[in-house]
């Protein structure tokens, strides 16, 4: 291949994603979305990461593993999140990941997806969104697949779900969606955060609105529990883009994905 024809390839694909970012539109006119999410019911959840979206009003995205011994102590405070603007999500009932997969040693036998069917996983699924229900009352969801594992006994249970899910989480990805109008938006890529300064968490949002996407960020522990970032460092970012609504649309999940959809 000659340089010149290289050249030109480059300059298409180069003017197609600037075409793709032109053509889709945020609400406001912000340069990209930004969607906060919590995994797991995690307890720093409730006692760091609420406060502080509550304290600089932002909404955020909390995907319930039903069984958590929170969900079951502390029913009271999801609930009064839910009644808070926060959105209530799906990440099954019990966080049922491939054993079989490096460093998973931590799954538990009966909990094993290599030998959880598919139907079952549909089943169990479906359990928890009439179990979300009886929590807010709502009926419109979007899921988080456990460890982003698709597969269930050796079957990808996730086509199953579609017709329950606005949209569904399901890929991890190094930063923003790269374009907009080559979203599945169900296998939303995510970031999940271990460890990140408020200045990278940062960072990951300007290159949202370099590109006009949106970055959905899926923290575990804020200031504790595991998978962590500290309080400080996610506090930094919450108060960033607190001071920056007029360039960012922040929301929950939902919300977003059910832009996307509309505006494809």
């Amino acid at each position: 291949m000659t340089k010149s024809i290289l050249s030109l390839l480059v300059l298409a694909g180069l003017l197609h994603t600037a075409s793709a970012a032109e053509s889709f539109h945020w609400p406001g006119g912000a340069k990209a979305a930004v969607s906060l999410a919590y995994d797991d019911a995690a307890p720093s959840q409730l006692d760091h990461a609420l406060p502080t979206l509550n304290k600089y009003g932002l909404r955020g995205t909390f995907y319930l593993t039903l069984s958590s011994p929170t969900v079951d102590k502390r029913l009271a405070e999801w609930r009064a999140a839910a009644a808070q603007g926060h959105e209530l999500a799906n990440h099954s009932l019990f966080h049922q990941c491939r054993r079989s997969q490096p460093e998973r040693e931590w799954v538990e036998p009966h909990r094993n997806l290599d030998t959880t069917t598919a139907a079952q996983m549909r089943d169990q699924v479906a359990l928890a969104n009439t179990m979300l229900y009886a929590i807010d009352g709502r009926r419109e969801r979007t899921f988080t697949a456990p460890c982003g594992d698709l597969l269930a006994a050796g079957v990808n249970y996730l086509p199953a779900l579609h017709g329950d899910f606005v949209a569904i989480k399901a890929s991890v990805a190094d930063g923003p969606v790269q374009a907009m109008d080559a979203l599945d938006p169900y296998r939303v890529p995510v970031f999940s955060p271990v460890n990140q300064t408020g200045a990278q968490l940062i960072a990951l949002v300007k290159q949202a609105g370099e590109r006009g996407t949106m970055i959905a960020f899926t923290f575990h522990g804020i200031g504790g529990d595991y998978l962590t970032n500290s309080s400080a460092a996610h506090e930094e970012l919450v108060r960033y883009l607190a001071e920056h609504r007029d360039e960012y649309w922040i929301d929950t999940f939902l919300n977003i994905m059910r832009h996307v959809k509309a505006n494809r």
